[in-house]
């Protein structure tokens, strides 16, 4: 039995639509893990603990920090640069103060220029990687703790590098639902 090339076509087009959806739906997660992997636009490593190997050779890293657009928070690093070993673990702070007069919840992003380096720096611990709530009026020192892998010194293009810069950029997430309850019970309790 032959198929109407008419419904032949609708099939076809439909399988397309679904095929395009779900490349679409997996790109942003593949592109993440592919960053992450590679250290492709800036990302960095993650590591467990510090670097087994340090160097005698030395690598500047600067800090640096902005913020979303009508984000709220006060937001800087408390060292602008160090100069560490390569492989020896760094430890630096960053500042935010919430001066409004509502609880606010951030999540930081973050990236390394150049772009080369991102593979080769690994952090260990970090305030980003979970979300930030700040109380009206609260100051929070956050550390990161982080490594330059000494694989770095035999990349062809990365050996050359001899400042990284760290960069966070804060963004304002949603109140986690046990927080944003609470406000709303003090609001209440007050009116």
């Amino acid at each position: 039995m032959a198929m109407d090339p008419k419904t032949k076509t609708v099939g076809q087009t439909v399988g397309v639509v679904v095929l395009m959806g779900a490349l679409a739906w997996a790109s942003v997660p593949f592109y993440d893990w592919f960053c992450r992997v590679t250290g492709f636009s800036g990302i960095t490593g993650v590591a467990e603990s510090g670097s087994d190997v340090i160097l005698e050779k030395t690598i500047k890293v600067r800090f640096d920090a902005s913020k979303e657009r009508d984000f709220p928070w006060e937001f800087k690093p408390l060292q602008r640069e160090m100069e560490l070993r390569i492989g020896e673990t760094g430890l630096a702070f960053y500042e935010a103060y919430n001066p409004t007069d509502r609880p606010v919840a951030g999540s930081a992003s973050y990236n390394v220029a150049p772009y080369e380096a991102g593979g080769f720096f690994s952090k260990i611990d970090c305030f980003c990687f979970e979300e930030q709530i700040l109380q009206p009026g609260e100051r929070a020192t956050m550390p990161v703790t982080f490594y330059v892998d000494p694989e770095i010194v035999s990349d062809r293009d990365a050996k050359y590098v001899k400042v990284i810069t760290l960069s966070y950029t804060f963004h304002e997430i949603d109140l986690p639902e046990a927080t944003a309850s609470l406000v709303q019970e003090t609001e209440t309790d007050v009116n």
